[in-house]
């Protein structure tokens, strides 16, 4: 039977011998832990009120109501964050400008918008799953982005009167009337006027050929 003493010795002997394989396990745990947790984090979701609207935030920015932003503790300025509502299947893709909450319990503040999109306006406060959003998904875009387009040759046919814009047709129509109103006015300008006799003529027409008696 060993004795107490070689108890402690072979503890010993045991922890010395397991400490290299240990130690490089929890470092990767304490390293990776942070990382995953972010990956996927549950909790609640509140929206700012509809008074900030336009103010400053803490990464300099000013926060909007129309804007998909939000408000995280840890998460960078500027990343992308994609926060789902099981409550309703509903999901939005927000940006980090802001730090907060600090309220027990709630993980992340919502812009009024960001708040609407997933239908928690009348709640006020809804529990949500927040994640990372690594790639955005651009509906009908190709792979490739280098894309050959075809060669198309374009004619037009300038004397067919389809071709001609409508507006072009208007302003020869007006043209036209202006010229019909211009010469209609032409002739009366050109009227003469009626000419009235001098009144020296008139004073010897009423002498006649009468001469003054000597």
């Amino acid at each position: 039977m060993a004795s107490t003493g070689e108890r402690p010795r072979r503890q010993r002997r045991c922890i010395g011998w397991m400490r290299p394989v240990v130690m490089p396990l929890v470092a990767c745990l304490l390293w990776a832990g942070p990382s995953v947790a972010q990956s996927h984090e549950k909790g609640k979701a509140s929206y700012y009120s509809k008074s900030m609207d336009g103010h400053k935030t803490a990464s300099g920015q000013r926060m909007y109501n129309d804007s998909l932003v939000c408000a995280h503790k840890t998460y960078p300025f500027g990343t992308l964050l994609k926060v789902y509502n099981p409550a309703n299947g509903r999901s939005v893709i927000v940006k980090v400008i802001d730090r907060g909450p600090y309220v027990r319990g709630r993980v992340i503040d919502l812009s009024w918008r960001a708040a609407k999109e997933l239908g928690i306006i009348s709640q006020g406060i809804a529990m949500v799953t927040v994640q990372k959003a690594y790639t955005i998904v651009v509906p009908f875009r190709p792979d490739d982005e280098e894309v050959e387009l075809p060669e198309l040759e374009l004619e037009t046919n300038e004397g067919s009167q389809g071709m001609v814009p409508f507006w072009q047709d208007m302003k020869e129509d007006a043209a036209d009337t202006q010229k019909a109103v211009d010469g209609k006015k032409a002739p009366e300008a050109q009227k003469p006027a009626d000419k009235k006799a001098p009144e020296g003529s008139k004073k010897t027409g009423d002498a006649g050929g009468k001469k003054p008696a000597s």
